[in-house]
């Protein structure tokens, strides 16, 4: 079986796929000096609760702190036996390598992102990863990463507004029932839901002004499926997107081990 790990600068994801299916997806903080026992011990634990059976013969990172990439190694290699892929390292392979500015490093979640929505949704896509940013990356028709946009977060907005207005609470976002607010929390969450909602449909537009073809659009991560209410232009929300790209990239490297 293979494990798949998406670490990113808030959260690290660990997802078990079978081949068929994700058996489980557990989800832990993203902490640079965790350990690898620690991190067995938090993943066997959990594990063992959800009464998993897993033979884990590979393992895939997918990591934009390099820091933890090096326990995330150790793990692998200590607890099952085996030397991870790592993408964005020369030896992880892509279907289709990325085209964009020579010397540029495109994160190693936008390029699962890409192949994830290649696979699912042919070429000519827009994916609006919803984490600590909010990425914008662009599929070409034979699957590339060609390039994107990135946006400040929403919860690293909110807190950036609570940090720095000493007035301002700290609230949760959510869609409120009327542009404008009546109170400072009811102010607040407009100012952000709606405030996002033209961000997001605003460069939706832009982005398919400028590549000039009729293109798909589909929204990833946490906050996706809240802010498809506000209509912003989403053909399909995929909330496994990221680690359906890395079992892609897998598999390819599989595939192509030999070349």
């Amino acid at each position: 079986m293979l494990l798949a790990i998406d670490c990113g600068n808030t959260n690290t994801v660990f997802s078990i796929w079978d081949g068929a299916e994700f058996l489980c997806t557990l989800r832990t903080s993203t902490h640079h000096a965790r350990t690898a026992d620690a991190y067995f011990t938090w993943y066997s634990t959990l594990v063992k609760h959800y009464g998993i059976e897993a033979d884990i013969t590979d393992v895939i990172i997918a990591s934009t702190v390099p820091r933890v990439v090096f326990n995330l190694r150790v793990f692998a290699d200590r607890f099952f036996g085996c030397r991870p892929l790592v993408v964005g390292k020369p030896e992880c392979l892509l279907p289709v390598n990325p085209r964009i500015d020579e010397g540029t490093v495109p994160g190693p979640d936008r390029l699962a992102n890409a192949v994830g929505a290649f696979d699912r949704h042919g070429g000519d896509v827009v994916v609006v990863d919803f984490g600590t940013a909010t990425n914008f990356d662009v599929v070409s028709s034979d699957g590339a990463y060609v390039g994107g946009i990135i946006a400040p977060g929403v919860n690293l907005s909110l807190e950036a507004l609570h940090q720095g207005a000493a007035a301002l609470p700290h609230i949760d976002i959510t869609r409120p029932e009327k542009v404008i607010g009546t109170n400072t929390v009811g102010c607040i969450q407009s100012g952000v839901y709606w405030g996002y909602s033209g961000l997001i449909e605003g460069l939706i537009a832009r982005i398919k002004t400028e590549y000039g073809l009729p293109m798909k659009v589909v929204g990833t991560g946490g906050l996706a499926p809240l802010f498809d209410q506000a209509d912003v232009g989403f053909d399909a929300i995929e909330d496994d997107l990221t680690m359906h790209g890395l079992t892609v990239i897998h598999r390819y490297n599989k595939e192509n081990s030999s070349t």
